[in-house]
């Protein structure tokens, strides 16, 4: 994607909107902006979500391991979304259970932790300090979570 990205973006019209289809890790939407993609559109939230994996700020969370059984945190301290209401052992617990609720609630997590992103990064690249902020999230974003 990055190689694709280079070779393309210098041909892409500056004063239209730059769309990417079908691009969706976290870490991806990064490299995305920094290469000068406006806008993206992916299942890949609500697929992970319903299949128990959490994105977060300090990288994904498999909901369905053993360790979250007596886990009492939110998937992610200081998210506003429904899931992080719930403790990780609750979440964990709809899943093995085989409720729906579960795949609902981590999918919508995910979907707000999505914009979250995308503010953040909106807002470095309106203060300047984009390549700063994207380096940072690059190291926490991409890999397993505690």
């Amino acid at each position: 994607m990055r190689t694709t990205l280079a070779a393309t973006m210098p041909h892409m019209p500056a004063d239209r909107p730059r769309y990417l289809m079908g691009v969706g890790r976290p870490i991806d939407l990064i490299d995305g902006v920094a290469a000068g993609i406006d806008m993206f559109d992916c299942v890949l939230p609500t697929r992970c979500g319903r299949t128990a994996l959490a994105f977060t700020f300090a990288g994904t969370l498999k909901m369905r391991h053993a360790r979250l059984r007596d886990d009492l945190r939110p998937i992610e301290e200081g998210c506003p979304c429904p899931a992080c209401r719930h403790s990780r052992s609750y979440l964990r617990h709809l899943f093995i259970a085989g409720e729906m609720l579960g795949p609902v609630l981590v999918s919508l997590h995910n979907l707000t932790m999505y914009a979250r992103l995308m503010r953040q990064l909106r807002a470095a690249i309106l203060s300047g300090s984009f390549q700063a902020v994207a380096a940072n999230l690059r190291e926490r974003i991409d890999g397993d979570a505690d």
